[in-house]
């Protein structure tokens, strides 16, 4: 094996990984010839056993597209994109995300292609890791602790890819309780031929069980994650990125109980604000643009995603590219929608409009843009998983659905909000009619808080069932084209508030098409897997 001018530890990780196990640009089942490297050798030594658990978090970054270089994938750009065009807060401008932005996808859409097969690939190199390291313990090569930890940290991965499967391809939890067909959970290394012959028969399961495996395996990295580290602070698991994750997956169930508990750990049952988790030390920034201006370094950001100049999505793929306007030296794909920018709930003053969004031109028109993600030259910027913003606000709806007019809820909500509105906008208990008014508000903030971070679709897909608050119907929101924007910029006005229609229409929740189609290719490897009805 002969490596040319490998540059950093990731680049490299990557590398070995790639070479121990199938090639993430294929279905995880497809066996490629290990010829280079033997895994006894990748799993022989401390040093190489770390160079593939960087190598696994390399691949949750980067991926690959068709078998090309990758297009950040599963949890780089390209996927977080897909979040935001399945939702109506921003607004496609280009061909590139149009067929998730228009619901056009059948089963061999490349984007819903790629996310299938980059998380499987992740998945499978997560359960090579864990098989890796537990022979190594058994060898004596690292300590059972040290076994321990990286298998942690693989199994908080897996959940993590097990999660956003179910959330694109089944129906969601909240539909009857799981009861409705779920997605292959894997949970064993393909690594021979002989591993392929049986785990290429695993079936679909149901919802309730994915959710019952994705929270044993945060349950396990909260048990043996280290809750610091010295090194990849943010981009390395830790066990309040654990705890933070099962406060999102229990949201997802309607477990407000349960979010309630893990948001304990984590500081929220503090009486007011300032709130800070006893795990982990993390605390809001003082403004809202503290973890994306220092995305490396900041008290919020409990686990990211890492990019570097030499390990990225590239201009296919990496976050500024995808957001950014072409004026900066982005890609101008998609601005944030005027009727989010213009929504009532969002307030005058709020200085996320002025820290986190930007108004640019670009080809000849002008739109107000994303700013999170804004090192076009090197690309680096970090794609954020979960901030500490979000156990807040996971917490305050808890409280919001549990407790007529929560005070708690209330406090955790002006947490978040307090630190971009001006004081005459707070919230009070008496600005807030019922309990409904309440969750509600606490709902806008989220969409103003994680635009352009990926979260607006799972938002949608698990209100889905809530007459409260789903939207259309339940269904997939209407959109707003391109071509209702005026170039001028006049559909952004926080003052006069303008609504652009929306000329795509609404998708019921009763459609096909409200999730996505397993790929052809995995229908035609496991016989055991379903094809979800009317594709």
């Amino acid at each position: 094996m002969k490596i040319f001018n490998i540059k950093n530890k990731l680049a490299f990780g990557g590398l070995l990984l790639t070479l121990l196990t199938v090639s993430s640009c294929q279905k995880y089942t497809e066996l490629n010839p290990i010829n280079s490297l033997s895994e006894a050798t990748a799993f022989d030594t401390p040093a190489n056993i770390e160079l593939v658990a960087a190598g696994v978090y390399n691949t949750a970054a980067v991926g690959s597209y068709n078998g090309g270089s990758g297009r950040g994938y599963p949890f780089g750009a390209a996927a977080i994109e897909q979040g935001e065009m399945r939702g109506e807060d921003m607004v496609n401008l280009a061909t590139f995300y149009q067929i998730t932005y228009e619901s056009t996808y059948t089963s061999t859409t490349a984007n819903n292609i790629n996310l299938w097969s980059n998380l499987y690939a992740l998945i499978n190199q997560c359960n090579i890791l864990i098989a890796g390291v537990e022979a190594a313990a058994t060898k004596g090569t690292i300590t059972t602790a040290v076994s321990t930890q990286y298998a942690a940290e693989a199994r908080f991965l897996r959940a993590l890819a097990h999660h956003e499967l179910v959330i694109n391809f089944s129906r969601p939890y909240v539909d009857g309780n799981g009861s409705n067909i779920g997605v292959p959970y894997r949970t064993v290394a393909v690594n021979s031929t002989d591993a392929v012959s049986t785990q290429i028969l695993v079936p679909r399961g149901t919802v309730a069980e994915d959710y019952s495996k994705i929270l044993a395996d945060l349950d396990y990295a909260e048990a043996n994650l280290p809750v610091t580290r010295s090194t990849y602070a943010i981009t390395r698991a830790t066990r309040a990125a654990a705890i933070a994750l099962k406060t999102r997956v229990k949201l997802h169930m309607n477990d407000f109980a349960g979010v309630i508990t893990e948001g304990t750990k984590l500081g929220t049952s503090a009486t007011a604000a300032p709130f800070t988790s006893s795990i982990g030390n993390y605390a809001l920034t003082a403004s809202p643009d503290g973890p994306f201006i220092s995305f490396s370094n900041n008290t919020e950001s409990i686990f990211s995603i890492e990019n570097s100049a030499a390990a990225n999505g590239g201009v296919n793929g990496a976050l500024p590219n995808m957001f950014g306007p072409a004026s900066l030296g982005g890609r101008g794909l998609v601005a944030t929608s005027p009727n989010l920018y213009n929504a009532s709930f969002w307030v005058t003053g709020d200085t996320r409009r002025t820290l986190l969004q930007i108004q640019q031109t670009t080809t000849g028109a002008k739109y107000f843009f994303n700013y999170k993600f804004r090192d076009y030259t090197n690309k680096t910027d970090y794609a954020p998983i979960i901030r500490y913003a979000e156990v807040l606000l996971n917490v305050a709806e808890a409280y919001s659905r549990t407790t007529a007019l929560s005070t708690r809820a209330l406090v955790l909500l002006n947490a978040v909000r307090n630190r971009a509105v001006p004081t005459a906008s707070q919230y009070t208990i008496a600005s807030f009619a019922s309990q409904t008014a309440l969750t509600q508000a606490i709902l806008n903030e989220r969409r103003i808080e994680f635009a352009g971070e990926g979260r607006r679709w799972p938002d949608i897909t698990r209100l889905s069932q809530d007459a409260n608050f789903q939207v259309a119907g339940g269904g997939i929101p209407a959109k707003i084209l391109v071509t209702a924007l005026s170039g001028t910029g006049s559909n952004w006005d926080a003052v006069l508030r303008p609504t652009t229609a929306t000329a795509k229409a609404a998708i019921p929740y009763s459609d096909y098409r409200y999730i996505w189609p397993i790929p052809t290719d995995e229908l035609n490897a496991n016989p055991n897997i379903s094809q979800n009805p009317s594709y």
